[in-house]
């Protein structure tokens, strides 16, 4: 029965990122298929293998983004189930609304929602109080990093267009295209390439959360196999065990009565330094110098937790200053790089899960993004700069570990490519947009918290 519930769960986050493909993609291919610069069979086909490469070049920085904003001890409790499906449940209810009436909303939005309110769900069920139970400050950073990104694009995309009409004479940039007539070449190259950067920082950016998803279910349901990375780089571990030593030799010695777990939670949310921190790295140092595929298995997952809330601590540490902050920091990012992988498969599985999800289903969007935004259609000038600022964006978002949503900051952009030429905007798909852009996190967050208690009763 636990076999199949894994499978399950697994296979519903890899839904969630083909649903993530035909709902997010549309926006990439948007514009190519619009301005007619490629056969929309061909431009899904080639945003679908951007989108498969760019997952499977990406890192793991925002797929953990994903995994810290659950609450630590539901993984191993039996709460960890129910919000697994709870959220993806909610997260695919609101993205396949959205996308039936032809809405651009943000599948990031949609999946953070969601783990915020099963977060909150458990911390009601277990009686936690909901400031210790939710990982409140990766929240705010994600949900700031949302917020802003849209901002970001529409302005970017409006000083590119004025840029573009200055530096450019062609004028055949900044026309709409007339029936099936391709753009001239030279154009047509500009907005396939960007087409392509937008596909491959998608996958980059999206791909991770699924990859997050499903590392996460490994994590909880299973967590023999994965809690620790059993077939890692073992320079990783020796980096871990050299950092333990060094933080033992920092510390002060001291004794405690108490589980090092809990007090090690308890100075995440007060002041005093835990006695018990020091020989808790003494502790892990003999760990990381073994073989962890000889740890027992029953042991695995209370390290892995034990190794987090040690770096965790340590970045507190360091934020307060102090002559070694640097040193403190750079032990905390070694103890977290051994236990933030992503094995081989899933990255596979979740670049096909998105890539075949990016050739179906994309009509729908495009229609909004390529004739809704504007009272005029979308011209070349105003694709371009919309699909290279949505890239940079994107893939600086993939350089500081943060989710953003693609839907945005490419919706965003063409409607600040838009105002740069004075075109007029469609106040009612404008006023979609954005109601779905205010409701998707409470709408999710509701859902998700609903779905948990009845799931978990």
């Amino acid at each position: 029965m636990h076999s199949l519930l894994l499978l399950l769960a697994v296979g519903g986050a890899l839904a969630f990122e083909f649903v993530n493909g035909f709902h997010d993609t549309a926006n990439a291919v948007a514009t190519v298929i619009y301005t007619r610069s490629m056969k929309s069979h061909w431009a899904v086909l080639f945003s679908g293998l951007l989108n498969f490469a760019g997952v499977m070049m990406a890192g793991v920085g925002v797929a953990y983004s994903i995994v810290h904003l659950f609450p630590m001890e539901a993984l191993s409790a039996g709460g960890g189930l129910a919000m697994i499906f709870a959220v993806l449940g909610a997260a695919m209810i609101w993205n396949l609304g959205t996308w039936f009436v032809g809405i651009p909303a943000s599948s990031s939005h949609a999946l953070i929602g969601s783990i915020l309110g099963a977060s909150m769900g458990f911390c009601i069920q277990q009686g936690v109080p909901l400031q210790d139970g939710v990982a409140w400050d990766k929240a705010r950073q994600i949900t700031a990093a949302l917020l802003i990104s849209p901002l970001f694009g529409f302005l970017c995309s409006y000083l590119m267009l004025r840029l573009m009409r200055r530096l450019t004479k062609d004028q055949r940039l900044f026309q709409a295209p007339q029936g099936e007539t391709p753009p001239p070449l030279w154009i047509r190259t500009l907005l396939i390439a960007t087409c392509g950067g937008v596909s491959f920082a998608h996958g980059s950016n999206d791909g991770q959360k699924g990859m997050g998803l499903v590392m996460l279910i490994l994590i909880g349901m299973a967590p023999a196999s994965f809690a620790l990375n059993l077939h890692g780089d073992s320079a990783l571990n020796l980096r871990a065990q050299a950092a333990c030593r060094q933080m033992a030799e920092l510390l002060p010695k001291g004794h405690t009565r108490l589980p090092v777990n809990q007090e090690l939670q308890a100075y995440l949310h007060g002041t005093a330094v835990p006695q018990g921190l020091r020989q808790s790295f003494l502790d892990s140092a003999r760990v990381w110098g073994s073989d962890l595929s000889q740890l027992p298995a029953a042991e695995r997952s209370a390290f892995r937790d034990l190794t987090g809330l040690q770096a965790r601590c340590l970045r507190k540490l360091a934020d307060q200053g102090g002559p070694h902050a640097q040193e403190i920091k750079e032990a905390a990012r070694a103890l977290e790089a051994p236990i933030e992988y992503v094995a081989d498969w899933v990255k596979v599985s979740v670049a096909l899960a998105l890539g075949l999800g990016t050739m179906v289903g994309w009509r729908r969007i495009v229609v909004t993004v390529g004739e809704k935004i504007g009272k005029d259609g979308l011209n070349y000038g105003q694709g371009a700069a919309a699909q290279l600022v949505a890239a940079s964006t994107i893939l600086l978002a993939d350089v500081m570990k943060m989710p953003v949503s693609t839907t945005h900051v490419l919706s965003s952009g063409i409607a600040g490519a838009m105002s740069a030429q004075r075109c007029q905007l469609q106040r009612k798909t404008l006023y979609s947009i954005c109601l779905a852009w205010v409701l998707t996190l409470p709408a999710c967050i509701t859902l998700a918290l609903s779905l948990y208690l009845g799931l978990s009763r």
